[in-house]
């Protein structure tokens, strides 16, 4: 009984820490971005990417695509200015578990199962730029599903930080209908393999 009692008490008390520990990433986290508007930009642009891809009058079409050109331009320079700001964190302030589930004071007792936010964002930076500018030379079609790919990636890493990768992929299932796996075969290339190799999949 007195066992029962005492891991009550413990898983209590881990519970609570690990509570503490995601409000105060929401807290960190949002404070950075509530300075842009990168959450109004993605959104117009996916809902823009959709609107194009329906649209039947080509002049119309190329109108939309031209429009959502210059928001891709507006949103990589607000994210990028968001990095460089970000990047001034302390490090012991981005770690993010790589474990599936959130447990507490795991950047302290297993750093080696953990990466740095600030690196992953970075990735995503270069990566969403390098698609917008569209140096491969993808059709308008696939240029949209790749930003939309880099988008929901970052989308992902960012819940990942604040929660868990268990929650974040949960989220991105639920808003997109979009598993983990697919989001990081749909992104270009150069984004996968950096993107891999530091979250290590």
């Amino acid at each position: 009984m007195e066992l029962l009692v005492l891991f009550a008490l413990l898983a209590a008390g881990a519970y609570g820490v690990k509570s503490r520990e995601q409000g105060r990433r929401i807290v960190l986290l949002g404070t950075y971005l509530s300075k842009y508007k990168i959450e109004k930009l993605m959104e117009s642009l996916t809902d823009g990417y959709l609107r194009a891809l329906s649209e039947d009058d080509p002049e119309r079409q190329a109108q939309i695509w031209h429009m959502l050109d210059a928001a891709e331009v507006t949103l990589c320079e607000q994210f990028n200015r968001f990095v460089i700001e970000f990047s001034g964190v302390d490090g012991a302030q981005t770690r993010v578990s790589r474990l599936a589930l959130a447990l507490p004071w795991i950047d302290k007792l297993l750093p080696d199962s953990t990466f740095d936010l600030r690196q992953a964002l970075s990735i995503h930076a270069r990566g969403i730029e390098q698609v917008a500018q569209n140096s491969r030379h993808l059709t308008q079609k696939n240029k949209a599903f790749t930003v939309s790919a880099e988008l929901f990636l970052m989308q992902h890493t960012c819940h990942w930080f604040c929660r868990s990768k268990t929650v974040a992929s949960a989220r991105m299932l639920m808003r997109h209908q979009t598993p983990y796996a697919q989001l990081l075969a749909c992104v270009s290339p150069e984004t996968r393999q950096a993107y891999g190799a530091l979250v290590r999949r």
